[in-house]
């Protein structure tokens, strides 16, 4: 196999990272760099590729397009907004060119233009279908659809990062549903809701005896989700001396109880999500940096409400069919001026919020079939004076 490659003027300085599964290629384009480049590596996929870019500082990145787990052109799209220091060669298999060709390939050659962005590669890309759960086929969430259905059949641990409200745990039930591991248990731990003190007993259980109260044995949510997923909400929460024990697990898929020196093997898949940048916390030193390169091995990120306007109608419309069904009641439509509004609000809370405002607005309308302007009421707009019946944050 050869490749149509040009290789730009490098610096001795340099780090060099080649990801494709094809051994000759890599081992082609070794060759092909020389002794100008240092250090080399290399990645087998997609996955492999965005953790070793996460933990080093590179200079060039030679991505081959046919990739095991990843779409080449989303990848492109993750790593233009991640790393854009990065410059990107794209490795093309060509069966006329060969090993000979390459070598007359002008050493002053620079790269070819930069990736298309996010938009312009999903312009050219039928639209997917939303995942299970999910609602909106704006060209934000078609980014989202892609990225989990890409990884979803493997066993690869994913890390979803956005802010408050904007569906982590069903993008995290999505990824569940469509792996292999769908009939088996999802369980979710809510990191900021469990105290400190409680943490290690609930997540690797516990034996009768361990600790004063301990009056039975428990099976902790680690070994509770065997086979299956385990959803870290707010994995940012963590504190330090767990964050290492949930490294351990990470890499030896053990779990020992407490109050016991039985150590089980689990076979889980991680699932994790945060509404901070958790890069800027290890970074600071706030969360550990190895326990982050673990979790975000492939990182997907959820768009704000306000990112995907053209969503937020569906969205509405939705969640007034669903409170309808519940009473088993028809279901109110949106007039078009409280559509219009809905989509000009900042929806600073997000899927949540809006899904709040909806339950209002289906409780002040009563009985009638048609919800306007005056049955949306939003919670940075509401004069507190007034007693409301729910809050909307």
């Amino acid at each position: 196999m050869s490749v149509a490659l040009s290789i730009p003027a490098v610096t001795h300085h340099g780090a060099v990272l080649i990801a494709s599964p094809n051994d000759a290629l890599r081992e082609q384009v070794r060759e092909r760099l020389g002794g100008r480049c240092w250090p080399i590596q290399t990645a087998l996929g997609g996955a492999d590729a965005l953790a070793k870019l996460e933990k080093g500082h590179w200079q060039v990145l030679f991505l081959d397009r046919r990739l095991p787990d990843l779409n080449a052109e989303e990848l492109l799209a993750v790593i233009e907004r991640r790393f854009p220091g990065i410059e990107v060669v794209l490795l093309e298999s060509d069966s006329a060119r060969t090993a000979d060709s390459l070598a007359a390939d002008s050493e002053s050659e620079r790269f070819p233009p930069r990736p298309p962005t996010p938009k312009t590669i999903l312009a050219e890309k039928h639209n997917m279908q939303p995942l299970p759960g999910m609602i909106g086929t704006s060209e934000a969430m078609q980014r989202v659809y892609r990225m989990v259905r890409l990884v979803a059949p493997r066993p690869t641990t994913v890390l979803i990062a956005g802010a408050t409200g904007t569906g982590k745990e069903l993008v995290a039930r999505a990824v569940h549903a469509l792996s292999p591991r769908a009939a088996k248990p999802f369980v979710v731990v809510n990191c900021a809701a469990i105290p400190d003190a409680l943490l290690e007993s609930e997540l690797f259980g516990f034996t009768r005896g361990a600790f004063t109260g301990a009056v039975q044995s428990q099976i902790g949510r680690i070994p509770a989700a065997h086979g299956g997923t385990l959803f870290l909400d707010e994995v940012s929460e963590l504190p330090l001396g767990m964050q290492a024990k949930l490294l351990r697990f990470l890499e030896q898929k053990e779990v020992q109880r407490l109050g016991t020196c039985e150590v089980t093997r689990v076979d889980v898949r991680v699932v994790a999500a945060s509404n901070v940048d958790l890069a800027r916390r290890a970074h600071r030193g706030e969360f550990r940096q190895d326990l982050f390169y673990r979790l975000s091995a492939f990182p997907i990120e959820l768009p704000s409400l306000a990112e995907r306007r053209g969503d937020v109608v569906p969205l509405a419309e939705h969640f007034l069919f669903c409170m309808a069904a519940a009473l088993d009641t028809p279901a109110p439509r949106l007039d078009d001026n409280a559509a219009r509004l809905l989509q000009t609000h900042p929806w600073k809370g997000n899927v949540r919020e809006l899904q709040h405002v909806m339950e209002r607005a289906s409780i002040l309308a009563d009985s009638a079939d048609v919800i306007r302007v005056e049955h949306l009421y939003f919670a940075d707009s509401i004069d507190h004076r007034q007693e409301v019946p729910f809050s909307t944050v």
